[in-house]
């Protein structure tokens, strides 16, 4: 299915948000995520369904100042 993973649109074979961070390579203990705008906590991801035109944004923290 596609979706759009931080702006940019990705064809996935994923059908939850948990098996999509896997599925890209993603840290889950260190990212935060939300689908079509809304806030999911890690424990919810599992049983987050992805669906085609999904928007998921994955945020990571990034050192600097």
């Amino acid at each position: 299915m596609q979706i759009d993973l931080n702006g940019t649109p990705v064809v996935t074979r994923a059908t939850t948000l948990a098996a999509l961070i896997t599925e890209q390579g993603f840290d889950a203990a260190s990212v935060a995520t939300a689908l079509d705008g809304q806030f999911v906590p890690r424990q919810a991801r599992a049983a987050t369904s992805l669906h085609p035109g999904a928007r998921i944004e994955v945020l990571a923290p990034m050192q600097g100042g």
